[in-house]
């Protein structure tokens, strides 16, 4: 079991902070920190570059901070909102993911990485739920996410009224498909 030790270049979840000494698998040092440029070999002149860039590193510590904080300012204001085919007892057919919540910031003008969005598991259901999204290692703000069934609010009510109305909901159908049969011209044919 050969370990090693790197001094990190970059934060890296559940290992260490940028500038650190850890001691880590050599496989996983060889394999995935070195090639990315996330780690370098903890050797004494590899140390005694990065203390001479540690002042460097502290002032982009702090201007990302900084452009976090602003963000989160910004962001705390937004909402997102999904219509969804929903089945009894609002459940979704399908369901929410970080991946449809990314590409919903990436059309508000907000840029991030799947993996910066933490979701427990994916919102199968409709209502209200938070989300949080990590925009700095210390900086985190929580979006507000809305799943409603497709066409709002009007269908949810329809939902409702049709479940404990049968006659309602034959009705309904049944002009639904009076109105298709004349727009096709087979009415009666």
């Amino acid at each position: 079991m050969a370990n090693t030790q790197v001094l990190l270049r970059e934060d890296i979840d559940n290992l260490g902070a940028r500038g650190e000494i850890v001691k880590v698998r050599a496989g996983y040092a060889r394999n995935y920190l070195l090639p990315r440029k996330l780690a370098v070999q903890a050797t004494a002149s590899n140390v005694k570059q990065i203390e001479q860039e540690r002042a460097a590193l502290m002032r982009k510590e702090a201007t990302e901070r900084g452009a976090a904080e602003a963000q989160a300012t910004q962001m705390n204001s937004l909402r997102l909102d999904f219509e969804r085919k929903v089945g009894e007892h609002g459940m979704l057919y399908g369901s929410v993911t970080s991946m449809d919540i990314q590409e919903a910031l990436r059309e508000k003008g907000y840029e991030f990485d799947r993996r910066r969005i933490h979701l427990a598991e994916a919102i199968k259901e409709t209502g209200e739920f938070s989300v949080r999204v990590r925009l700095h290692r210390e900086v985190n703000v929580d979006i507000p996410v809305v799943v409603t069934a497709e066409g709002g609010a009007a269908a949810t009510e329809a939902t409702a009224t049709t479940g404990t109305d049968g006659a309602t909901a034959d009705a309904s159908t049944d002009a639904s498909t009076d109105a298709s049969t004349e727009a096709t011209g087979d009415a009666g044919e």
